[in-house]
């Protein structure tokens, strides 16, 4: 870091700064009053309720709604994936079309977007979110346009224009980050240019330019005039956390001590995942020392300059990447992760107040009613957060990491390997029944198991299948279970089957539904869309029960009938 930039590394010192930066920011963040903001987490009621409100607009928009900007449709879709898990939601759906054509076009050589690299960006994350190996063929498009446009310097901007952009680098080097924890090759000299740049252009007094000039290698920093700010504080600094992250500046980062571990399983179970890149990245040398020091500045910046909201301006856009810039934090620093810190229950409060009653976010603001409402949703999920641990403890949502012959998995110690000596549906079933932990995320379980041949273990397995698709607090275990019942063609689980058509999760509801299905031979069912309403759901069970009364006339079901 050039020496112009002096600043005392001292852990004590960066720890009590940190103090007082969050608590000016706690205050004033926002302009509000200097009272208690309530202690939020993501799955506190309110939030949830806020969640809900926020994917219910998204839904509620029209299907060409998110064209009116490119990316849009991918950061609506993206948003709406993390927060219901649903690949095959309409929103979600259109949103991986996006993305897919998007890198078909740039295979092609057809792409023109002034606004590429926030737009590949997006269509990263999402494909990444959505399923890392189906979709390697696109994520290796993307990655190689990315690496095809950076600046000779190491940035990355609009096309044509040459002096940096921080607010795109932020979002690309977001883009470089999820390529490489899902193991595609990148060269980790490229991620050096880029940090060592924003650096560089880090103003001499803690913030970031939007526009960086650079004062050229081995020189001291110079004054920045190019809208030095709030945001793009955050941004610079946030991306030189990634940056850090990516070259693993501060160890492994996969070990959290909260990690739930494999989606449905024990906590004590962990996915072994082999780092590719691991070669690769230490090919290149770089201290996190400049790095922890020009944060510590910035850290001093924002303690001093607190944001206040204006008229017209990038609030949603800040909001995320204020989330993004504090998780980054905490794995830098080795912070235990703080389920409700102050700057989110700050802002969860000034969003309850800005949320429309359709649900969305469409305050005024630079960005669309739909990118801010997503954007709202990935702050209050925790996104970034989230997309660290899982994608470091290898628990990522499309189930990247386990065997592609899923049939062909077993649990070894606290790992889970390869080719099993068996299908291994009780040991599963033994896995789901012992997880009691909250609401987890993520689709890792192999979902295309075989039932046990003989009578005696297939009842069995059954019984326990049933049980989990009525009770397990896991929507992972409930899919699996749903599923894995459907396709047991046995008439004594349509019970347990109509009872999952009103699950709370909606692919364990479509699981059910198809389940039901093919067991009665009635292969129109009974109208149950995939995305039903309440009187839709209500009347297919209704519909079912009688189905199955015509079998079982005596049949109780204990749920509807008592």
């Amino acid at each position: 870091m050039p020496t112009t930039i002096k600043t005392s590394a001292n852990p004590a010192t960066m720890v009590a700064r940190r103090w007082v930066a969050a608590m000016v920011l706690t205050y004033a963040f926002l302009g509000m009053n200097a009272k208690s903001a309530s202690a939020y987490t993501p799955e506190d009621p309110i939030v949830q309720k806020m969640i809900d409100g926020g994917i219910s607009y998204l839904e509620s928009l029209p299907a060409d709604n998110s064209n009116e900007n490119g990316g849009t449709t991918g950061l609506t879709g993206y948003a709406h994936f993390k927060v219901r898990h649903d690949a095959e939601n309409p929103v979600v759906k259109r949103g991986i079309q996006w993305a897919v054509n998007y890198a078909k076009n740039l295979h092609g050589g057809n792409s023109h977007s002034h606004t590429a690299n926030y737009e590949i960006a997006v269509a990263v994350l999402l494909l990444a979110a959505v399923d890392p190996v189906h979709y390697r063929p696109e994520l290796e498009t993307l990655q190689e346009y990315l690496m095809s446009v950076q600046l000779p310097n190491g940035p990355f901007d609009y096309p044509g224009e040459k002096s940096g952009d921080v607010s795109q680098t932020q979002y690309v080097m977001l883009a470089i980050w999820t390529l490489d924890r899902i193991g595609i090759p990148l060269e980790y000299d490229r991620v050096v240019a880029c940090l060592q740049w924003l650096l560089r252009v880090q103003d001499i007094d803690g913030a970031w330019p939007y526009k960086g000039v650079d004062p050229g290698v081995g020189r001291p920093n110079i004054r920045q005039t190019q809208s030095v700010g709030y945001s793009m504080g955050l941004a610079g600094g946030s991306s030189i956390l990634i940056a850090g992250d990516a070259l693993r500046l501060w160890g492994d980062t996969g070990t959290d001590q909260d990690d739930p571990g494999i989606v449905g399983l024990p906590e004590a179970i962990k996915l072994f995942i082999e780092d590719s890149n691991q070669n690769r990245r230490q090919k290149v040398k770089i201290s996190q020392e400049p790095v922890k020091r020009s944060i510590n500045f910035l850290e001093q910046w924002l303690a001093k300059n607190p944001y206040k909201r204006g008229g017209m301006d990038w609030y949603y856009y800040i909001i995320y990447t204020t989330e993004r810039y504090e998780s980054f934090i905490e794995i830098s620093q080795g912070s235990a992760k703080d389920p409700s810190p102050a700057w989110y229950n700050t802002i969860v409060e000034q969003l309850r107040g800005y949320q429309s009653p359709e649900g969305g976010w469409k305050d005024r603001s630079h960005s669309q009613p739909a990118q801010s409402t997503a954007f709202a949703l990935l702050f209050l999920i925790r996104s970034t957060q989230k997309t660290i641990f899982s994608m470091s403890a290898g628990t990522l949502e499309g189930g990247y990491g386990l065997p592609k012959d899923t049939t062909n998995i077993r649990v070894d110690g606290t790992q889970i390997k390869g080719k099993a000596i068996a299908s291994q549906v009780t040991d599963l079933l033994k896995i789901l029944e012992s997880d009691d932990t909250s609401e987890t995320e993520g689709k890792s379980l192999p979902d295309d198991l075989e039932l046990d041949p003989t009578p005696a273990g297939r009842r069995a397995q059954l019984d326990r299948l049933e049980r989990l698709v009525r009770g397990s607090k896991s929507w992972q275990a409930r899919r699996v279970a749903a599923k894995l019942l459907g396709k047991s063609d046995e008439l004594r689980v349509a019970p347990a089957l109509i009872f999952a058509l009103s699950d709370p999760d909606k692919p364990t509801r479509r699981f059910a539904r198809d389940g039901l299905r093919f067991i009665s031979r009635k292969f129109e069912g009974f109208g149950m869309p995939d995305d039903p309403t309440e009187t839709e759901t209500d009347q297919a069970q209704d519909a079912w029960r009688a189905w199955y009364r015509t079998v079982d006339p005596t049949f109780v079901f204990l749920d509807y009938d008592l």
